[in-house]
């Protein structure tokens, strides 16, 4: 009779096993944990974060809108100005002279423009002798420096450097060349000419 109600305790003990083997099971359920894991892995299985990437090149389209165009202009800021002395009579020759110079410092030949306040340069005249379609196509490649009275200048694109000569003008015009050698100079503006003229002209020290 003892033995009996040794089973019952048996199978008590049988209940503690199962407690262990639910540990087990407590074991076993980081394993499906990492199973989410790997389900997370498959990402071309799930379409859903593939269309997600190409959304944000939506909002890209709308970054190029006009507003940006309109940012540019705000973000241009007034040329270095440097000034080479020179007479009027001189002032082609001292242009000349800045472009060599440039070009020996590593300047790009497309990089320079050269406006001239009052006659036209000489290499422009030249050009112009075989008429005016092949003299602004040369205009158009960019590939060269290019030679332009003042007063077209605003036919011309802007460059990097622009060279003024101000030579043989009356106050008025060379006013007029400088402010468009101005708009037209992204980083480096030189001026070829009297200092003293300039300086009224522009109404600053130089």
């Amino acid at each position: 009779m003892p033995l009996i109600p040794e089973e019952p305790q048996i199978h008590e003990s049988a209940q503690g096993p199962r407690a262990t083997t639910a540990t087990g099971r407590t074991a076993s359920t980081p394993r499906p944990v990492p199973g989410p894991r790997s389900a997370a892995t498959p990402r071309p299985g799930h379409p859903g974060p593939g269309p997600a990437r190409p959304a944000p090149p939506a909002p890209r389209p709308h970054s190029t809108s006009g507003r940006p165009q309109a940012a540019p202009p705000e973000n241009r800021s007034a040329p270095q100005l440097q000034v080479i002395p020179a007479a009027a009579d001189g002032a082609l020759d001292a242009a000349d002279e800045a472009v060599d110079l440039l070009l020996d410092s590593g300047r790009a030949p497309g990089d320079i423009l050269v406006l001239t306040a009052g006659g036209q340069h000489p290499w422009a005249t030249h050009e112009l002798s075989f008429g005016e379609a092949a003299y602004w196509a040369q205009h158009e490649a960019g590939d060269d420096v290019f030679f332009a009275r003042a007063e077209a200048a605003d036919r011309v694109k802007p460059r990097p450097v622009v060279v003024v000569a101000v030579n043989d003008a009356d106050d008025e015009t060379a006013a007029r060349a400088l402010a468009a050698a101005q708009r037209r100079a992204e980083a480096l503006l030189i001026v070829c000419g009297d200092p003293q003229r300039i300086n009224s002209v522009l109404g600053a020290g130089v």
